[in-house]
Formats: C-alpha cells, structure tokens, sequence
C-alpha cells in the first residue's frame, strides 16, 4: 500500500512538473515571457531591425519608444528590394535615430553582384555601417554550403563595401551560422549576433558588438503581416554606435 500511494504521489509530481514547464513554454513562445529580457537591462542603447513584413511605419511613433537605432532591410541577393526599403529610409532618416541598411546574404550569387546591388540601392547617407546578415535559408538548413563557398561569396562583398561606404559592414550571424562561417576569422568586421533566450557567448570568445535579444516585441507604430519586432542592444554607448560609421 505504501509504494502503492508513493507511486502515485511521484505520478502526480511528474505530471505536475510537465505542466507547469509545458505552461512556461507557452509563454515564451507566445512572447509573455522572454528570458533575454532580464539580461538587457543594463544595456543602455537598444534598437530594432525592421523590414517590409512590418509593413507602413509611422516612425515618429516609433522612434519616440526609447530606441536609439534601426536597420532595415534594403536588398537580398543580387537582384531583390524589399517592398518598404524607400519609405522606411526617408521616414527612418527624419527622426533622430541613428540608421543603417541591412543586406540579407544569397549563397547563390556572387558577392561582386551582390555588392553593386548594394550599391545601387542603399544611399551613402547612413549613420550606421551597412550590415549584412548571414543565415541559413530554404533548403541551405538541410545542404549548408561549405566554409569556402560562403568565403568566396563574403569577401568581395565585404570588401566592396567597405570601399564604397568607408567603413567595415557589421556582420549580423545566427549562432550556426556564425560558428560554421566566421569563428576565427573577420578580425574588423563587428558582430551582430542573434540569442533570443540567453545571453550569446561566441565560440572563439570574441566579444559581440550587437545582441538581438528578441523576435516577440511589439511596439506602437507599424501595421503589418508581422505584429511582432526585432530588438537589439548595443555593446557600449551611443557615441560609440555613431562612430562605427566613420
């Protein structure tokens, strides 16, 4: 009888655990809770990455919800704008925010196309670096290309770059992204870095310049598919951000 109601108490207990932790799942995914939210706070100088999936902006508004940056999305590959590029800039550009333009990376065009894409497109009126963002997409999650392929792509487009705007872009990474492609290497170009549950830690113990701590912030000023916005912290002040651009 003994085992019998001990068996049952540890049943219950079990059950019990499952609930709760399945309870607290739920709420980080839903966004109610988000654990990088605690380990932000003492990072002064907080921005958003932004794109056409958030849809019209009304920047004043959202420039007034204590930011102090934004990158928007400009161009994929080495042919795509993003449907909001335009109105986004010249609305970003009149309010004080500190601005940059982000360049999502194709690992199926050269990196020379991709950077007179670049070119063509995103003014050289930026308060930021122009940033590019490294990740994994469609099938690449399944058949990642080699080290070399992404190296080949990358230098001549970080190269370029920085020829043409006068300062090293930033490179923003997921974690697998960064350890497959950029750990040991890219001395002068800054990281920005993805962790949306714990604070990030690069393999090669390099220091992060930016950290995007999260994908379920909403904030008041845009209407979109997307209801949810991308916030990041930056590693130092806001002089500092200003003078990454030169």
């Amino acid at each position: 009888m003994t085992n019998h109601r001990t068996r049952n108490r540890l049943i219950v207990a079990g059950a019990s655990v499952v609930l709760v932790l399945g309870g607290l799942a739920i709420l980080i995914v839903s966004g109610v809770i988000w654990p990088a939210r605690l380990f932000v706070a003492g990072y002064e100088v907080r921005g958003i990455d932004i794109s056409s999936y958030q849809g019209d902006v009304d920047w004043d508004a959202l420039a007034a919800q204590d930011i102090d940056f934004a990158y928007i999305k400009a161009t994929e590959g080495s042919s795509s704008v993003d449907a909001q590029f335009s109105a986004n800039w010249t609305g970003a550009s009149r309010t004080d925010l500190l601005i940059g333009a982000y360049h999502f990376v194709s690992f199926e065009s050269s990196g020379d196309a991709q950077a007179a894409h670049v070119i063509d497109t995103v003014p050289g009126d930026a308060t930021l670096p122009i940033a590019l963002d490294l990740e994994f997409y469609g099938d690449f999650f399944d058949h990642p290309p080699t080290r070399e392929q992404v190296t080949a792509i990358l230098d001549p487009l970080l190269e370029r770059l920085e020829q043409h705007y006068g300062a090293p872009p930033i490179i923003y990474a997921t974690p697998q992204a960064y350890d497959s492609y950029l750990s040991g290497g890219y001395p002068d170009n800054q990281i920005w870095i993805r962790s949306i549950v714990l604070p990030p830690r690069l393999d090669d113990g390099r220091e992060w310049t930016i950290w995007q701590y999260s994908d379920r912030d909403r904030l008041k000023g845009y209407v979109g598919i997307e209801q949810y916005i991308d916030m990041n912290v930056f590693n130092g002040t806001r002089d500092e951000l200003a003078g990454l651009a030169g």
